[in-house]
């Protein structure tokens, strides 16, 4: 394993955590009845966020 293969891993993870994150804040974004037309299942659930560092509402409740 060399340390530009791990380089190219890692930045892999952390894009695609970023488009996750974005899409997440864009859905979040709209309003509610909007979300519940496109299928989108409210927040409610508590989730660990390793970017934050402490205990955030970001899981999916249906």
């Amino acid at each position: 394993m060399s340390v530009l293969s791990s380089i190219g891993r890692i930045a892999t993870r952390y894009a695609a955590t970023r488009a996750r994150y974005r899409s997440e804040r864009i859905l979040l974004s709209l309003p509610a009845e909007l979300r519940k037309d496109i299928g989108v299942p409210e927040i409610f659930d508590v989730q660990y966020s390793p970017r934050a560092g402490a205990v955030t509402c970001s899981a999916w409740v249906i």
